[in-house]
């Protein structure tokens, strides 16, 4: 059943729910896999694509808030010798007419993305030829995330400068079968684009993959929580890296991704970055037990977690590590969608731009790298006509903040969700 085409019965729960309040908070015990949601899930879906869920637990917030990005700097000891930055965005995802927006989609925002030195994004968009991207889509209310080559060249690539990572793994990997993410991972090895979390046989299954910039050797695992039921062909087990990460049946499994960050580890990285397809569409915060798996991640040697799918931003940890205290990690728990082709709801146009500094270098005569700077920048997507054509571009939400009186409230209405998953919202409570 597609979640996205609601039944009458579907419609009179949301209803229901919005009379009475039943999900002002996160549902418990709720599934976020296709695979695993019954009616009531299904319901829950449709009510929060609409009525995103603010609230958490106080426990939640007080573990996401611990810290501020104030405690991110160098040690005292710390002798610097090499530096590179990473920029990371969310979600990639398809748009009617996307095509029209190359190299104007990113034109407001290439300064913070595609200056640093390793630029990363979750592509969710498998390619295809426009005519089978047009049949899967047909309507336009399909859950089929896919694209043709011009709209992939409109998402990954501005004025000739490009993504260097793009994440492969998520629940619609497979949305067009084996051979369009083979087209995908062909286009990214041809643009010179690391794509990550898809082995292309089975002796890279379980293995990190390894990018190295300015004398920083990088690694990157990467998992998705589900394929939205579909399955890999026999034969092709191995094709996307898969795990148990937000089953509402059994524990969370992270044996997959460790598996990766000990081959990062054999392979001498500096730095390892998880790259985490998980989570609650439409809830500004994590789950508890995400925290948990985060935290574990991070103590088994990830530096930092970029996570996706919940389509809306939720916080940005910062969290002090107990292998090393003078590493704290960054933990970005939805960087939200960067691209989609809904539109209009402040909460689903509203995404985040994260900037990294990280430093190599000795302490107590030993080999590290911190990060030495993080910046976080709230961007939204602004639709507009051409020539009866439909343009996308990404602007600095910063540049726009106006008065309610301009008639911008949606303006004001993202800026107190950038204030509430930072955690203003909370402490000003």
């Amino acid at each position: 059943m597609d979640i996205w085409r609601a039944t009458p019965e579907t419609l009179n729960a949301v209803q229901r729910a919005k009379l009475f309040g039943w999900w002002d908070c996160p549902l418990e015990g709720a599934a976020t896999d296709g695979a695993e949601m019954d009616s009531t899930d299904r319901a829950y879906w449709f009510y929060k694509s609409g009525n995103p869920i603010a609230r958490t637990s106080e426990s939640v917030s007080d573990e996401l808030f611990l810290n501020d990005k104030s405690i991110v700097k160098l040690p005292a000891q710390f002798k610097k010798r090499e530096s590179v930055t990473i920029s990371a965005v969310g979600d990639l995802i398809q748009a009617n007419g996307l095509e029209h927006s190359k190299d104007l989609l990113f034109d407001g925002i290439a300064d913070i993305v595609f200056e640093a030195d390793i630029s990363f994004a979750n592509y969710e968009s498998v390619v295809a030829e426009e005519s089978v991207v047009k049949e899967a889509i047909g309507d336009g209310r399909s859950s089929m995330m896919c694209c043709s080559f011009d709209q992939y060249s409109a998402l990954t690539q501005h004025e000739g400068k490009q993504f260097t990572v793009l994440n492969l793994a998520n629940n619609h990997s497979l949305d067009l079968g084996v051979d369009a993410l083979e087209t995908t991972q062909t286009l990214c090895s041809r643009n010179g684009i690391l794509d990550i979390g898809v082995p292309r046989s089975a002796e890279e299954y379980g293995k990190g993959r390894l990018l190295t910039k300015n004398g920083v050797k990088v690694g990157f695992v990467s998992s998705t929580f589900g394929l939205n039921g579909r399955q890999l062909p026999n034969g092709n087990s191995y094709g996307v890296h898969t795990s148990k990460l937000m089953s509402k049946h059994v524990a969370t499994d992270l044996e997959l991704l460790k598996s990766q960050i000990r081959d990062c580890k054999n392979n001498g990285c500096d730095f390892i970055i998880a790259s985490v397809h998980w989570g609650f569409e439409f809830e500004f915060f994590p789950r508890h037990r995400q925290i948990e798996a985060a935290h574990a991640l991070v103590e088994d040697g990830v530096d930092l977690v970029l996570g996706h799918h919940p389509h809306v931003i939720q916080p940005i940890e910062y969290y002090r590590t107990k292998r090393d205290s003078n590493r704290v990690a960054v933990i970005a728990y939805s960087l939200g969608s960067l691209t989609w082709d809904w539109y209009t709801a402040p909460h689903l146009i509203l995404s985040m731009v994260l900037n990294l500094d990280l430093a190599k270098g000795d302490i107590d005569g030993a080999s590290r790298t911190y990060i030495e700077n993080v910046t976080p920048t709230p961007v939204f997507r602004n639709i507009f006509f051409r020539r009866e054509k439909t343009l996308m571009r990404i602007e600095k939400l910063r540049e726009h903040l106006v008065s309610d009186n301009n008639g911008m409230s949606h303006i004001k209405q993202m800026e107190q969700y950038v204030d509430l998953v930072s955690g203003h919202a909370c402490r000003s409570a």
